[in-house]
């Protein structure tokens, strides 16, 4: 990890460099829009409702928390388990991938420098494949 990105992750300055619940808001807004359009997509776009509001709404909230600003998702929706509420989905590994296909698209479409789009999309990741690890585990039986 560079030595710009070491900083990334401390108190609140990942979530001043995305640009605030603004910024935030826009990348989620992207996201859902490459999740809709993608086709190698459509199978996560499938786990959703049809109004991708509530959908919005949740991710942006909890990226604002998670990127060290405001709580919005604890505030509105209570507390949260990111792999736990995942767990009855069946995710594997191309559906993770699409997820993260999405999700890099949008940050390149951000006035974010390459490295806080790399740090990001590295630091989503980890998430990302917790939920699949879950998710794989749950559909053995284990």
């Amino acid at each position: 990890m560079s030595a710009e990105q070491q900083k990334y992750g401390n108190g609140d300055i990942s979530y001043r460099t995305a640009g605030g619940t603004p910024g935030i808001y826009r990348l989620v807004e992207r996201f859902f829009d490459y999740m809709e359009e993608l086709p190698e997509a459509r199978n996560i776009r499938e786990m959703h409702p049809e109004d991708l509001g509530e959908s919005r709404d949740k991710l942006a909230r909890f990226l604002c928390g998670w990127l060290g600003g405001p709580k919005l998702y604890q505030q509105k929706y209570g507390s949260i388990s990111i792999p736990g509420v995942h767990q009855h989905l069946d995710i594997d590994v191309s559906k993770r991938d699409a997820w993260l296909k999405c999700m890099s698209l949008a940050l390149e479409e951000q006035p974010y420098s390459d490295d806080f789009r790399d740090y990001l999309i590295q630091q989503l990741a980890i998430p990302a494949e917790r939920i699949r690890t879950v998710c794989q585990s749950r559909s053995r039986g284990c």
